[in-house]
This record gives structure tokens, sequence and C-alpha cells, in this order.
């Protein structure tokens, strides 16, 4: 019955305990009998890591006051790198439970995922976890939350999902507080698809919430975005396992088999419709997304390329925000040009093609996208320094600016603005929000912010800082090319666009880190860092030398020389034929050069 269904989300600052909290709802609902630690993380590197990266979608039963009720729930990540899941699962649900831990109180994260869910109406539930901690401050995060939301005292519930202490109540808030999905039932199939995962013996799985009409097992069904029909094979519900059903109303949160082999055919946020009686329109309102970082992802044997681009397709089905388009480069082949949500995005992508494909790859230094504009008029957008115009064509090159959302308590505040400042970074606002605690606002370039700004932001802050942005349009500024050289050889996999202020010191610490990473070779190797013909640092690979005196004992210093001289032309010969090969090591250094 479409009354008696209640879908909703769990939304919180990454480790603020949703995981767990749906471990214990799972357990009230007798879903499963005993929770053996974030059963809904499934993959291992969630596991390792203790954070939650993918959505994950459950449906229980649930008994009160004498009636069923269907609740599906949506476990959501809580790292502003996998925002882009929060969105996808916020626009399947009609409620959120709105986490806060009783120890930390509001952070960064959870500000921005509740502007989220307020922009799609969604009835908010707020939930105080942890209390049972003996450094809990539940007084001082009930006024957090009351200034944030304006709501009642009596409305936030107080909970530990470790021991299980208001569970129940939040079960019944549930219930009671979300609304039912509206929709009609007698109206044609209009299904959104949220997620979708690959199965190697069913093909492509599909995620969906019935907005409207019905779906029985056998339709034939329509794909809108892509035009394509299928046949439902299977459909279902998702409980601990797919649980197959002859049919789902309208309100459900299902899947669908059909068959479908290629991973382009599924779109998230496509609309699913029947064939014999189809919708008007597809549902709008579903953001696509926008990767913030761009790298390269090459394999190491270049006989890998179609294999990287399999791993690729089937690993964007289930993270539809990853995004990738295909480039070569002189120094490492063919491979793929990628736009991650953030660098630990990138981290894992690379983690899951390692682990999941068994792919190896090489990944170039992480960049953003530019706006560059030549004196014609026109405008280029250049995810990858090597698309770059010559300099004498560019009138002005624009970057994207971010407004970044620091939430820090008041002894971090100094450390914090110097570490902002060195960024570029113009303060916007500084506001407190209780006690303590303090929000900064910073403008800042997205380019200085990418490589290493939260792990310093964090180390700085000892843990005490939480840290979420949102893209702000793009600016003029004063970039440009940094070249590195391997014997007058530029490497365009090293090179990288950088702030006319920052650019000398970055090209010395390169250099002086090839330095040490490039082998010895018999003749001597320049690096050099240059912006366009102008060399701004140089460092030298002194060359292995074979001592061809040895066997001159005595004698006149004309045969020495001779020799000598032989040796010189063989080095200057060797160098204009050899060539020098960058170890993947070096790469990486790159990137983690501070």
């Amino acid at each position: 019955m479409q009354s008696n269904i209640r879908n909703f989300c769990i939304i919180a600052h990454i480790d603020h305990g949703k995981s767990t909290l749906a471990d214990r709802l799972l357990e009230l609902t007798n879903t499963i009998q005993v929770a053996e630690g974030q059963v809904l993380d499934d993959m291992d590197l969630e596991r390792e890591r203790g954070i939650t990266i993918k959505s994950h979608a459950i449906q229980m039963q649930y008994r009160l006051r004498g009636e069923e009720y269907t609740l599906n729930l949506i476990d959501t990540p809580g790292h502003v790198d996998f925002s882009y899941e929060v969105s996808r699962s916020i626009a399947a649900c009609e409620g959120a439970l709105l986490v806060v831990d009783a120890t930390q109180g509001v952070q960064a994260q959870t500000i921005s995922n509740l502007y989220m869910a307020i922009g799609h109406d969604l009835t908010i539930i707020p939930v105080i976890n942890k209390c049972d901690m003996p450094n809990a401050m539940p007084d001082e995060v009930e006024d957090e939350i009351v200034e944030l939301l304006g709501c009642g005292r009596d409305e936030i519930i107080r909970a530990s999902a470790r021991t299980g202490m208001g569970v129940p109540e939040i079960l019944e808030a549930v219930v009671d507080r979300i609304p039912a999905p509206q929709g009609e039932e007698k109206a044609p199939l209009q299904a959104l698809i949220f997620d979708s995962v690959y199965n190697s013996f069913r093909g492509i799985i599909a995620y969906f919430k019935i907005v409207n009409g019905s779906m029985k097992n056998g339709d034939i069904v329509q794909f809108i975005n892509t035009g394509k029909e299928y046949k439902a094979d299977e459909i279902g519900v998702l409980e601990m396992d797919l649980s197959p059903r002859d049919e789902l109303h309208c309100g459900n949160v299902g899947y669908i088999v059909s068959g479908i082999k290629i991973a382009t055919d599924v779109k998230v946020g496509d609309t699913i419709t029947s064939v014999k009686n189809p919708c008007d329109s597809a549902i709008s309102g579903f953001e696509e997304v926008k990767p913030m970082v761009f790298a390269g992802v090459y394999p190491i044997e270049t006989e890998d390329f179609e294999n990287l681009r399999a791993s690729l397709e089937k690993l964007q089905l289930n993270d539809a925000s990853l995004t990738f388009q295909p480039e070569s480069s002189v120094a490492l082949g063919f491979g793929f040009r990628c736009g991650f949500l953030g660098l630990l995005h990138m981290e894992i992508i690379q983690e899951r093609l390692d682990r999941e494909f068994d792919m190896d790859v090489i990944t170039t230094i992480p960049n953003v996208s530019y706006l560059v504009y030549d004196k014609q008029g026109k405008v280029k957008e250049v995810h990858n320094p090597a698309g770059m115009p010559d300099p004498t064509l560019i009138e002005h090159i624009e970057e994207p600016y971010i407004n970044a959302s620091v939430i820090t308590t008041t002894n971090y505040i100094g450390p914090i603005m110097t570490l902002c400042l060195g960024k570029r970074g113009e303060l916007l606002k500084q506001e407190y929000i209780s006690g303590n605690r303090v929000e900064l606002q910073y403008s800042l370039p997205l380019g200085e912010i990418v490589i290493d700004f939260y792990d310093k932001l964090k180390s700085i802050s000892k843990g005490y800082a939480s840290f979420d942005y949102h893209q702000a349009g793009f600016r003029p500024s004063k970039l440009v090319k940094l070249d590195i050289l391997l014997n007058g050889e530029p490497v365009d996999a090293l090179s990288s666009l950088t702030h006319v202020s920052n650019a000398e010191s970055f090209g010395r610490r390169i250099c002086e880190k090839l330095k040490d990473l490039l082998p010895r070779q018999q003749f001597d190797i320049a690096i050099q860092a240059a912006i366009g013909g102008k060399i701004i640092a140089r460092e030298t690979v002194k060359q292995l030398r074979k001592d061809v005196l040895a066997k001159c004992y005595g004698g006149d210093v004309s045969r020495k020389r001779k020799l000598l001289e032989k040796q010189k032309r063989g080095k200057k010969r060797m160098k204009q034929i050899g060539n020098v090969s960058v170890p993947q090591k070096a790469f990486l250094a790159v990137l983690k050069l501070d």
C-alpha cells in the first residue's frame, strides 16, 4: 500500500555513525539477525578505511501500532568527494535522518548535505548520535541543531547507534513524520534510475524508484534518455539480497534485470517508462555531475589500453561521478583523461582498478579545468597543460574558484588562516557557531586545494577542522605553463599549469626531486624547468664514468689526452641518441611535492 511506504536516507559528516545506525535499524526491523559491523559497507575498501564510498539501498518491513510499513533506507557517504552519491540518494527519498555526533557537533559536510536535502523539500529528522560517550555534549549540540534548523528541541532524538539507545524512537519518527511518496498508481509508468551495478553473469542491474504507475515482471520498458527498449526479465526489491517480485507499485524502490550488456546504455538519472503506455516526459531535477579534478590515467603496458577502457566503463556504472575520455601522451602512450570529484575519489578509483580489475596504471599530476580566451575572443576549455595554445595567442586565462567552509575551534584559527592565505585565499566571512567553534568562509582557487590542502588542514588542526566546498565560477588569473625538460626534450606528463607567484619555487622543487630519482646514465642529464623559452631552474644528474686511463701506466700525456678526447666524443654521440626514461616513482613523488 502506497500510504505505508517510507523512503528515507541517512546524511551526516564523515565518521558520525551513519553505517552503525543503519545496522541497528536493520536489526530492530528483523531484516538481519545480528549485524557484524557496517553490514551495508560491503566493499573491502570501505571496511579497511572505515568510510562509506557507495550509497546502499535496502528495504525493511516494520510493524507499528498493528500496521505493516515498508521502509526503504539509503545509507550515504559522508566525505565531500562522494557528495554526488548523496545527491542521487536524496532524489529518491521523501525524508532524511540528519545524524550529528554528540562529541563533535555540527560539521561542514553536515551543513552541505542538509542544504542539499532542504533543496529537494525533504522532511528532516535530527538525531544526536553517540550520546553514550563520556565526552558527549548533547546540550551544546542540541543548541547548534536548533540554530541550524530552527526546529523545536522536542523534535531532536538523542540516540546511540552502538548501544541501540533511541533507535526505536527513530523508527517511529520515520513512520510518523516522513510523508508517504506522492504519485498516481493509475498513471503511465515513470521511474527514476538512481544507481546501477555490473554483474558479470546477469549484465547491468539498474536500481530505480517508481514515481508514477507500476511495473510488472515481463513488461517491455524503454529508457527515455537512450531510447532503447528492454524486457523486464526480473524485477524485485533490495533486501539483504535481491528479492524478486511479480509487480512493483508506485512509490517503491526496486531493481530491474534486463540483460543489458553495454555499460553506456544505462545512465543514472534516466527515466524508465512502459512501451505500451509511455509517459509524456522524463523526470527532471536530476543534476549532472561536474568533475573537479582531472588527471591522466595510463596503462603501464600499452596493450592493456582496451582492458582499461572496459574496466573504466564498468566502474562508471557503479560510480556515476567518474568521467573519462581518451587521450595520448608522448611519454606514456595511449590512456584516458579522467574527471574526479576530488583527490580521495581519485585514490579510491585507482585502488578499485587495481583490486577489482587487476589494472596497473600510472596517474599524472592532477589538475583542474581552465578557460583560455584567445585574442579573437574565442573560449577553449583546457583540462591538460598539453592542450594549452601558444602563449602569444592567449588574451587571458580564467581558473575555477570555490567557496570553502572550514569549521574549527578557536585555538586553530591562526594556522588555518595562514594556510588559506598561502593558497591565495580571500576571507569572506568569520562566524561563531557556539561556544568556541567558528566557521571560516574562504574564496579559494580550486587548483590550489587540489593536491594536499585537506591533509595539511587536518594536520595543523590536529583533526579538529572539517572542510566542505562548492564551485563559485571562474575568475581571470595570471597562470603560466611550467614545462619540465630532460636533455632539452619536454616531458608532457610532468607539465603543469601554475600561478606566476608559485612557478619558480615549484619548478625548482620538481628539478631537485627528479635529480634524486632519475637513474644515472653514461652521459650528463640536464633537468630544466621552463616557462615558454625561459629556463627558471636547472639540476644535472652526473654521468657514470668509465676509467679509460686505467691501462696507461705512465707514458706521454698526449696519449692520455687522446683517450679522454675519444671518450668525450663517444659521450656526445650517446647524449644525442640516448633517451631518458622516467620511472613511475618519479611521477608519484611529484604528486606528493610539498
